[in-house]
């Protein structure tokens, strides 16, 4: 079954926004019966892939449709319940590789959530009106502040260790500590609490920010969200609006090539091995903002960033035994540069900042997917400004040396800080890390590099004329394709991100790495492991070897 990441409010299942002035509601009422696949029941507002599908598209919308929204909520559906978090009948029934993705894209989605409150002035309340456990919580982390109903039996819990042997999959424990500061061994105790806190504890612990009693739960949803509405709009550059309608893809299938306006994406199945491929801008960039507003998500900038993730997004989910990614661009480069200069010239209207971000994120989804990534640059390559951001996300880069020179790399603003990657550092910053004058020779270059100069000045990775091109590249795909793809992912996520760590580094690098270890081991999903077991009357069977 393919999967579908587009998605639009009319056909929610799961989620109903709901938007009041500067304050939207999203409520969370999973359908049961409404999973991605057979075979297991979403009760008690547990989730699948699809309802964070719809989570996410609901977030996107809100930035661009509605960016005089200060405030969103998430509230539920269900009487005494919140949300329990991630269906275990579909985790203990699901491959390796998409409990993995699965995880990923829902942390990509709670990082988009609080960029929303960092970024652009879009402040989130969890309106936690019962248990709110796992998975559940973990949302209710990522937003600004968490209220919980003090009622005498709701309570907040992140119950994977005791009762799954896995670990809470979308950054719960590295914000107790690194973004709620609760003390370490509290959180120690928190977290082998199958039951969680509820009341004055968890509030006193820092697991949530307000308490209220039923009888004034509303009322104090309302002016918590109304307070964090004016925050938000403080937080603003500018007065916002109106918002812009976010289009269907709609890309088109010729057997295993799919075509975007600007982006296409070819599978080869047999050899293991995808072409990524994303065209330069054919008409002018918007001199306004006015014209930007007006061209709205039919811009450049932005709608060929939309369908490079969601190519990115089936690569994951719908092509696991893909294991390189070659990466190409066509076009006219100076035209892409002319692109990123009137967006940069724009970055204080509203739209032209959340362009930016957004590509942003889909870089960093580049970033972290985990396949190989090899960029070529050949005859109409145009790995300029933005689209140069890709030949500096991937692993390796080959380049043709062309007699004419036609074949060049161009730097631009766009490659030396509006698109950070986890760490924070630029992915110019990242290629010369701890070489701070091979930095500022690029930083001081703004003209086109052919082969031999890009080169000199460290960009590329291999180099090769006409004669040599065809062997070098063949060899070189057809070498990384024969390797372990387990040792691929290892080695990439360990290389991809030198330097400092941020709470989105950990999750990704030390959390999800954990946890792809954590869901391979018997304790888990072994036939007597506890995700296996869940639910039966039997206990899990542990092997207590400690590695």
């Amino acid at each position: 079954m393919e999967i579908a990441f587009e998605t639009h409010p009319d056909r929610y299942r799961h989620w109903q926004l709901q938007l009041d002035g500067s304050v939207a509601t999203l409520t969370m009422a999973v359908d049961p019966k409404g999973g991605l696949r057979e075979g297991y029941e979403l009760k008690l507002n547990s989730y699948d892939l699809g309802v964070d599908i719809e989570l996410a598209d609901a977030l996107r919308r809100l930035r661009f449709e509605h960016p005089e929204v200060g405030c969103v909520v998430f509230s539920s559906g269900l009487d005494k319940v919140f949300c329990a978090g991630a269906n275990i009948p579909m985790l203990s029934g699901s491959g390796h590789a998409f409990k993995v993705n699965f995880c990923k894209f829902t942390n990509e989605t709670r990082l988009e959530l609080e960029e929303a409150s960092a970024r652009s002035g879009l402040r989130s309340l969890a309106a936690c009106k019962g248990v709110c456990a796992g998975g559940g919580y973990e949302l209710a982390l990522a937003c600004d502040e968490i209220l919980l109903v003090d009622d005498g039996s709701s309570a907040v819990s992140l119950p994977e260790v005791p009762l799954l042997a896995v670990l809470p999959g979308t950054g719960g424990l590295t914000r107790l500590v690194d973004k709620r500061k609760v003390r370490r061994d509290r959180a120690d105790v928190f977290c082998t609490t199958s039951e969680g806190m509820r009341g004055e504890r968890a509030r006193d612990w820092k697991l949530v920010d307000h308490l209220a009693p039923r009888s004034r739960f509303d009322a104090d949803v309302e002016a918590h969200s109304a307070r964090l509405a004016e925050e938000g709009a403080a937080g603003k550059a500018a007065a916002p609006g109106p918002g812009i309608a976010l289009p269907a893809l709609q890309p088109t299938r010729e057997g295993d090539r799919l075509r975007y306006r600007h982006v296409e994406l070819h599978v080869d199945a047999d050899a293991r091995r995808a072409e990524l491929t994303v065209h330069a801008p054919t008409g002018e960039a918007p001199a306004r903002a006015t014209a930007r507003q007006k061209a709205g998500a039919d811009a450049w900038s932005l709608r060929a960033f939309l369908e490079l993730d969601a190519a990115l997004l089936r690569l994951r989910l719908n092509h696991m035994d893909v294991g390189l990614v070659v990466l190409k661009t066509r076009g006219d480069a100076a035209a892409v540069l002319a692109h990123d200069a009137a967006l940069a010239a724009q970055q204080e209207h509203w739209l032209a900042r959340e362009t930016l971000l957004l590509q942003a994120r889909v870089l960093r989804r580049l970033d972290l997917t985990s396949r190989s990534f090899f960029a070529l640059v050949d005859e109409g390559s145009c790995f300029a400004g933005v689209l140069l951001e890709l030949l500096l996300a991937a692993d390796r880069s080959y380049m043709l040396e062309d007699d004419d020179e036609a074949v060049a790399l161009q730097l631009g603003p766009a490659n030396d800080g509006p698109h950070p990657t986890v760490t924070g550092l630029s992915r110019l910053e990242t290629l010369f890390f701890g070489d701070p004058s091979g930095l500022a020779r690029a930083r001081e270059t703004s003209a086109p590099l052919p082969a031999r100069a890009a080169d000199a000045l460290g960009l590329v990775t291999v180099i090769a004329d006409d004669i040599d091109w065809d062997d070098d590249v063949r060899i070189a795909l057809e070498e990384r394709a024969s390797l372990s793809p387990d040792a691929l992912t290892g080695m990439e996520a360990s290389l991809r991100f030198p330097g400092p760590e941020t709470v989105a580094s950990k999750i990704f690098a030390r959390l999800s790495a954990w946890q792809n270890w954590i869901f391979q081991r018997p304790n888990a999903v072994g036939p007597d492991g506890a995700l296996t077991k869940y639910g039966q009357p039997d206990r899990p069977k542990f092997d207590w070897t400690r590695c």
